[in-house]
């Protein structure tokens, strides 16, 4: 969208609107834009553009970045504990959602009643999978219409047999054939199968009691999660027609590449970086860990070699639903110095020469033994 178009302008609403007009002001508008309902050529770009007002204002959090700071994101963007799912997918996950929401009927009911489960993708870091966090996420669903409570009536209303089924949700025809009579039973298209029709529907909703909304949930990760792990937060799905049962939302966890470690199952592998002296002589390097602050102690022993595995124990990833962690497994890097002075370079060149003439002699004993 054009950064100079006003969100509350595209809406229709008054800067102190609440969230109940804003909400109202988005199905008005969404039901003359979106491309199921609407012949217009320009229908589905004037529908992306209300679909992202709303994602803003129907936002407490966005909203108020906007109206100080005139961008959603805040004068430095978001922290890493809130997610917006519609802007990792594009931002127009609305779409298919009024799709589903003009599949159903105003004065009767659609055949399936239970909401349908909803699955997203949540991208975390190592080091968040590492420690365990909360990630707030907000996200677009059918949800219960705050009008009529979930009902689907409006003021007044009723629900009444209906009249095409006689209550039975079922209709049966009757043709005649070259073979005889042939009797089918399909679902009543009055009622959509519930054998109960509403006689005033609420206007918001259009009867269904759910209707399009934006959604926020804390998702709770546990230390040691794996990608490919599923969460699930119970009713947060799809909503159900009328009141029935909601849909799961099914949240899969997906772990990001870190830049310094990499994970084995429960192993972590990093490398290490020495130089040539402390892989002759030995040393002590400290480490940083992948839990925040984590320092962890590397003991190298004199001699190591390029490439050597050096495995420390519990400093790796923590256990899903276990105690303890996984190994450290640090793998060497060792460089050769380049920047040596005279005098260091006049030291070595002594030090090799003793070096090697204790080689050579020791060679000639095992030679020769009677010489040794």
């Amino acid at each position: 969208m054009a950064p100079n178009r006003d969100y509350y302008e595209l809406l229709g609403v008054p800067r102190d609107a609440d969230a109940k007009q804003i909400k109202r002001a988005f199905l008005k508008k969404a039901r003359e834009l979106h491309p199921d309902v609407s012949d217009a050529p320009d229908a589905e770009e004037r529908f992306k553009e209300v679909n992202e007002a709303y994602s803003v204002l129907s936002d407490e959090q966005r909203r108020q970045n906007y109206d100080r700071f005139g961008d959603p994101n805040g004068p430095s963007g978001f922290g890493g504990d809130y997610v917006d799912i519609s802007d990792i997918f594009g931002g127009f996950g609305m779409g298919d959602i009024f799709s589903s929401f003009f599949g159903g009927s105003a004065g009767g009911r659609p055949q399936r009643t239970r909401g349908r489960d909803m699955g997203i993708t949540l991208r975390i870091t190592l080091a968040e999978a590492a420690a365990g966090c909360t990630k707030t996420i907000a996200y677009d669903r059918l949800a219960p219409c705050d009008d009529c409570g979930g009902s689907g009536m409006g003021e007044g209303g009723s629900a009444k047999t209906c009249e095409q089924c006689h209550g039975t949700g079922r209709v049966v025809t009757v043709q005649r054939t070259i073979l005889g009579q042939m009797q089918t039973q399909a679902t009543c298209p009055a009622c959509g199968g519930s054998g109960t029709v509403i006689d005033t529907p609420c206007e918001t909703c259009q009867g269904q009691g759910r209707a399009p909304s934006r959604e926020r949930v804390d998702i709770e990760i546990p230390a040691g999660i794996r990608s490919g792990h599923r969460l699930s937060v119970s009713g947060m799905g799809e909503a159900g027609v009328r009141g029935e049962a909601a849909g799961d939302l099914v949240v899969s966890v997906a772990i990001a590449d870190d830049e310094r470690f990499v994970r084995q199952n429960d192993d972590l592998a990093c490398r290490l970086d020495i130089d040539a002296f402390q892989a002759m002589l030995g040393c002590t390097v400290e480490q940083e860990g992948i839990l925040e602050g984590e320092v962890v102690t590397v003991e190298v022993p004199a001699g190591a070699q390029n490439g050597q595995r050096i495995v420390v124990e519990g400093h790796g990833m923590p256990r899903l639903g276990m105690e303890g962690r996984g190994r450290l497994v640090c793998v060497l890097e060792v460089s050769v110095p380049e920047d040596l002075g005279e005098d260091e370079r006049k030291a070595l060149e002594e030090l090799s020469r003793a070096y090697h003439a204790a080689r050579e002699q020791d060679s000639t004993a095992d030679a020769d033994p009677q010489k040794a």
